[in-house]
């Protein structure tokens, strides 16, 4: 990682600590750091300081050229250097939070279709600090849909898959008038690295088993592949869609939203006690105790509570899934609250804008969201440690194979 000399003038420190507004002196601050980076920058890439006579120089300075960014402390104005021989590259800019540009860009078009609230107004004209005209919202949104569109539709052949979760959060957009509701189909994989990846989004009509299939035919074009294990809630279109296009593939379903639908049909004075008892049928070591627990707790509830212990018996086998895999993996995996925590992180920028002005604007923001955590997690540490599955599966793989030879005779 590349380290700058810094110098912070006297009359910015005034400024920040003494000034009436913290923000103008935090803008003041952050445009004179970055512009003695943008100017270091430079000199590394020529290999001298200004005025600097040495054999090793690569070419010459000519001059600046004014850039501004709408930042989250207010507009700061860059000086960024230009080259008499060739082009100034910076990657600055191009990291530049995407998702904080997409927001503006929503925003901005709402007031542009004439679907805007005053309190929507007031956070464009704080977070832009001017109007913006049709031509000119069209041309930043052309700069950033490329971008994010071809992230979204990026080969998956590279890596392989074996844990794969997905979840729909739903949104409402403004189409032909109206304010309707739409699924956003969201998936992400842990590759074979142990690495978190987003795999995609999809904004469909609804949740409906034809959205997933959808969404599941486009990942499967893009060549997902290596799946062995997908985790989701129980929603029945959700489900009827995995087991079509993930034959052999086993299903794990949400701990966390079953134990619900346990509780939501357990008497409240047995709640506690029943919430104790199928805790420990989901943290049984393997797959023989956990049926010994489960069958205690049935015949101890049965009569109490008839109607949740009818749910757990039928969904006792899908929501255990998790217990073939080696005792590391299954906390992570038994349940989508990973998922849970990416999708709150788009309901917080999602719940600013309330109403996308249409479906480009909306796969705008949540792509360049989900591309910016996907970019966090691809350079961040890994979320397993793969090296104990690729050393159990090649054992699964054999007794199936076992499994398959005593049944044909």
């Amino acid at each position: 990682m590349a380290q700058y000399k810094i110098n912070v003038d006297s009359e910015i420190l005034h400024q920040l600590f003494l000034g009436n507004s913290q923000d103008s002196g935090v803008a003041a601050l952050l445009e004179s750091v970055l512009n003695q980076v943008l100017e270091a920058q430079v000199s590394e890439q020529l290999g001298a300081e200004p005025y600097e006579r040495t054999d090793e120089r690569q070419g010459y300075r000519n001059g600046t050229y004014p850039r501004q960014l709408t930042t989250r402390v207010g507009k700061i104005t860059l000086r960024v250097p230009r080259l008499r021989n060739g082009k100034f590259s910076t990657e600055l800019f191009a990291r530049y939070q995407r998702s904080e540009q997409a927001l503006v860009l929503a925003l901005m078009e709402m007031v542009v279709n004439g679907v805007s609230t005053r309190k929507v107004s007031q956070i464009t004209e704080e977070l832009c600090g001017e109007e913006f005209s049709k031509s000119t919202v069209s041309e930043l949104c052309k700069k950033l849909d490329p971008i994010v569109q071809a992230w979204n539709n990026r080969n998956l052949r590279d890596r392989n898959y074996p844990f794969v979760i997905v979840d729909a959060m739903v949104i409402k957009v403004r189409e032909e008038g109206r304010v309707r509701s739409r699924g956003v189909l969201i998936g992400y994989g842990i590759n074979d690295e142990g690495h978190r990846e987003v795999l995609g989004m999809m904004l469909g009509d609804s949740e409906s088993e034809a959205s997933w299939n959808d969404f599941f035919s486009w990942l499967k074009s893009r060549d997902l592949r290596g799946v062995d294990l997908i985790v989701s809630d129980h929603h029945s279109g959700l489900v009827k869609a995995i087991r079509n296009h993930f034959q052999g593939v086993t299903w794990q379903r949400c701990q966390t939203h079953f134990m619900r639908n346990i509780l939501d049909a357990t008497p409240k004075a047995l709640k506690e006690e029943i919430h104790t008892r199928v805790r420990a049928v989901f943290d049984a070591p393997d797959m023989k105790t956990a049926r010994l627990l489960l069958e205690d707790v049935l015949a101890e509830y049965e009569e109490k509570a008839s109607k949740a212990m009818n749910i757990l018996e039928t969904g006792f086998d899908d929501a255990t899934a998790v217990l073939v895999l080696p005792k590391k993996y299954r906390k992570r995996l038994r349940t989508t609250n990973g998922m849970e925590r990416l999708n709150e992180e788009i309901r917080r920028r999602e719940r600013v804008i309330r109403i996308f002005p249409n479906r480009e604007s909306a796969m705008r923001l949540i792509g360049a969201l989900l591309m910016e955590q996907d970019e966090k997690w691809s350079s961040g540490r890994k979320y397993l440690d793969m090296t104990e599955y690729h050393l159990w599966l090649p054992s699964q793989k054999q007794d199936k194979q076992v499994q398959k030879v005593t049944q044909l005779r």
